[in-house]
């Protein structure tokens, strides 16, 4: 039987007579509830803050991310590399401040694996050039730099690569890979001829030399024709198209798509048959300026008929064909042997319809009548051919 002493299991006397059977000490009641408290807490905290929004913790800075837009193409004996300019917008103590731009080439055998890794090409390449801080200021959106090749020797394939640096030296990762392979039998550029005969009243003409050899000193000379560009005097070909819609295969070539008044520069480039049946262009030619004029008159008026009816003549007559003309002169006389500079002149302002009604007329008259036709820049046509008709 139970002693009538014994507690029940679960009760606190209970817990405490069986600590004492075993040899151990029984903690204090209050400290046990002090570490029930502490190991509540936390989910009691939890709780409370369950479902509040906190403000947005600043992000982390990074050096401004990679570019994946690096191209570029060969032309003579320079490689000519392009990508978009990052953001200038951060402030100079930023870590997305960047402060340069460095470029990377690492030459290949031209049949050596495309697969390569950032850590294989850190390994390997080499630093070959920077975009200055100024550079980058004064650059336009799309930055530029240029390697000048030594073409001899074996063919390689080059791979290049940029990585933005900022005020700290740190280095974001590497850009997309550019692979070519140059060809070294490219034509020389060709030699621009001033032959003052450029401008004429539809057209710009600008003629050239060919080149006499490729730039590696060989011949024949590997040409498949001519680009030409042209641009106004503060701009610069570069990234510009040519104007030919397709290849030149002569020394010369008529620009009819040109504004007088304008300013403009043209060079000429060589274009030869690169590796893989690729075009290679040449080094600008020497480039030459042309600031067309219009000192042009328009044609003489034509096909004038004059009709009369009592009290009035009438004139009638087609618009000249040229898109420029600012209007007509209308001169009259009774004397058709006199000089033309002293007939009158029966508009004052320029006449720009095809038709004229001359009611200043008297019967039985005779009236001689020519026509003059002026552009917009005030260049005058010659006389017309002179009519006449005698008023009813």
């Amino acid at each position: 039987m139970k002693s009538s002493t014994q507690k029940a299991p679960g009760s606190r006397q209970f817990y405490q007579n069986s600590l004492r059977a075993n040899g151990e000490r029984a903690a204090p009641l209050g400290q046990w509830r002090l570490v029930l408290v502490f190991c509540l807490l936390p989910a009691a905290f939890c709780l409370l803050n369950c479902g509040k929004r906190r403000p947005p913790l600043p992000p982390i800075e990074r050096v401004q991310q990679r570019t994946e837009l690096l191209s570029g193409a060969q032309r003579g004996n320079q490689v000519i590399l392009s990508w978009p300019a990052p953001p200038r917008n951060a402030p100079d103590e930023s870590v997305q401040s960047i402060r340069r731009i460095d470029v990377y080439r690492l030459a290949e055998k031209p049949r050596a694996p495309l697969g390569l890794t950032e850590e294989e090409f850190a390994a390997r390449s080499t630093l070959i050039g920077s975009v200055t801080y100024d550079q980058i200021k004064r650059g336009s959106d799309v930055l530029t730099y240029t390697d000048t090749l030594e073409l001899a020797g074996e063919p390689a394939r080059l791979r290049y690569a940029i990585r933005y640096v900022n005020a700290s030296g740190q280095r974001a990762a590497f850009s997309n890979f550019l692979l070519l392979e140059p060809a070294a039998r490219v034509a020389e550029a060709p030699t621009m001829i001033a032959t003052g005969k450029e401008i004429s009243e539809g057209a710009i003409t600008i003629s050239w030399q060919p080149p006499a050899a490729n730039i590696d000193g060989s011949t024949p000379v590997n040409l498949l024709g001519y680009n030409v560009y042209r641009v106004g005097e503060s701009e610069s070909e570069d990234g510009q198209a040519p104007i030919n819609g397709s290849l030149v295969s002569g020394t010369q070539y008529v620009d009819k798509n040109f504004k007088f008044g304008e300013s403009y520069r043209y060079v000429v480039r060589s274009v030869s048959l690169g590796t893989e049946g690729a075009q290679v262009e040449s080094l600008n030619s020497n480039s030459i300026s042309v600031s067309p004029r219009d000192v042009f008159p328009p044609s003489a008026p034509t096909s004038i008929t004059v009709a009369a009816a009592p009290g009035r003549l009438s004139l009638f007559f087609p618009g000249n064909p040229e898109a420029d003309i600012a209007g007509y002169n209308i001169y009259r006389s009774t004397d058709p042997n006199l000089p033309k500079d002293q007939w009158r002149k029966l508009n004052a302002a320029l006449f720009t319809q095809t038709s004229f009604q001359d009611e200043k007329v008297e019967s039985g008259k005779r009236y001689y009548y020519y026509l003059t036709a002026v552009d917009q820049v005030g260049n005058v046509s010659a006389p017309s051919d002179v009519v006449s008709e005698t008023v009813p």
